[in-house]
């Protein structure tokens, strides 16, 4: 009885020191909820590694504004969308296209209103590990967004003031949250 009682703890404090099947659990650098989106700000990071720190650096920076990218990108479309339902305009419409190209062309220019709200670098001896985060206020984003609409030329005067009007929106919105 005696075994079996020093038998069943040993085996009871070995199955307890058991590693985990996927490793040790590691926590990066801006994870938590003041580096991610929320109502106010598009917010990003990124993570590079290189034996060279500006390479590691520049695949930091490359990865978390392709994150803010996408952000945006994603967050207008739904915007568009909304706005094609509420004012009966059909899916033949390319009024979504328009809202996705200024997107992406606004993302291809350098946002001056991005700001690097954090940066890490570690170096193990071999390789270095950069980490990045940025954000940038979301109605910055849509107030830079209504001017490059007003610019763009390839833009007719409807499709202009349909972008326009519904940015006029959004910044309303968020400007009615404050800062």
């Amino acid at each position: 009885m005696k075994k079996t009682l020093i038998f069943s703890l040993a085996l009871l404090i070995l199955a307890g020191c058991s590693s985990n099947p996927f490793g040790k659990q590691v926590k990066e650098p801006f994870s938590g909820g003041s580096y991610e989106s929320n109502k106010k700000y598009f917010r990003s990071k990124g993570k590079g590694t290189s034996s060279s720190d500006n390479i590691a650096r520049s695949k930091a920076d490359i990865q978390a504004k392709s994150a803010l990218a996408g952000q945006v990108q994603t967050n207008m479309k739904q915007v568009a969308d909304q706005y094609m339902r509420e004012n009966n305009i059909g899916a033949a419409s390319d009024l979504g296209e328009k809202f996705e190209s200024l997107t992406r062309q606004v993302m291809n220019t350098t946002i001056t209103d991005l700001r690097l709200i954090g940066e890490k670098k570690f170096y193990d001896g071999k390789s270095y590990t950069v980490f990045l985060a940025y954000e940038i206020k979301k109605n910055q984003m849509f107030k830079f967004m209504k001017n490059m609409a007003k610019a763009n030329e390839r833009l007719n005067e409807s499709e202009r003031k349909a972008i326009v009007d519904v940015l006029d929106e959004e910044i309303k919105k968020l400007d009615a949250l404050g800062d």
